[in-house]
């Protein structure tokens, strides 16, 4: 069975959110897609039949090990977008994931090659998730969420899981972008904030800014892959 552009949009938006949940809501699943109920219905319908995803009525949908397959060539070209976006056409990281959800339709198979090679065969994107290579292996990235990292901790910012625009301009304006190095000096409890020792000048966030922020701890020997380049 031919998989059209539409459906390696929806695998890569599934595969995306299920890092984060077991299963994908379908409610979830609309809030992430520019397409109507029904035409997610549809889509939903087509992948299931084609063997890509399990749909459990009332709990939501996970990609099968094929549709994570067909979910690779849309989120490299995705995420090498928005490299090339920011690094050589300069534009800033909060608006680099949207631009590249119109951007990347236009890009063919020569785009893309010629987009890694001036962008400088990046691994990373500039929120620091990993690249699929050509052939479909998705990096593996071993970091953790800031928020489970025990205070004393030494870290290197590895990702930043949010597509908020303002929380994207606030991390970047306070230096916070993949490949920081910090010292997590206090966490306080019940929630509370967050005190970063780092160069220039030390930081104090919230617990939900703190939550979008993924680390590497290098004593505890995390991490595998390259982080991205800092603006």
């Amino acid at each position: 069975m031919t998989v059209s552009p539409a459906m390696r949009r929806y695998a890569a938006e599934i595969y995306r959110l299920q890092q984060d949940h077991e299963q994908v809501p379908l409610s979830l699943l609309s809030s992430h897609v520019d397409a109507s109920a029904q035409a997610i219905s549809t889509m939903i319908k087509r992948l299931n039949k084609s063997g890509y995803l399990v749909h459990e009525p009332y709990k939501g949908v996970r990609l099968t090990a094929s549709g994570e397959k067909i979910a690779m060539p849309s989120l490299r070209r995705h995420r090498l977008t928005e490299v090339f976006l920011v690094k050589i056409m300069k534009y800033d990281w909060a608006s680099a994931h949207e631009l590249s959800d119109v951007f990347e339709r236009g890009v063919n198979e020569e785009l893309e090659d010629r987009m890694d090679e001036l962008a400088g065969n990046p691994t990373r994107c500039p929120h620091g998730e990993p690249i699929p290579s050509k052939d479909g292996i998705m990096p593996q990235v071993k970091d953790e969420a800031l928020i489970e990292v025990p205070s004393g901790s030494d870290c290197i910012i590895s990702r930043v899981r949010t597509h908020d625009i303002d929380k994207l301009r606030y991390i970047a304006e306070i230096g916070l972008v993949p490949g920081t190095p910090f010292h997590l000096f206090s966490c306080a409890p019940f929630k509370g904030p967050l005190r970063l020792q780092m160069k220039p000048q030390d930081h104090l966030i919230g617990y939900e800014l703190a939550s979008s922020i993924w680390v590497e701890v290098p004593k505890r020997g995390v991490g595998n892959t390259p982080l991205p380049f800092k603006k």
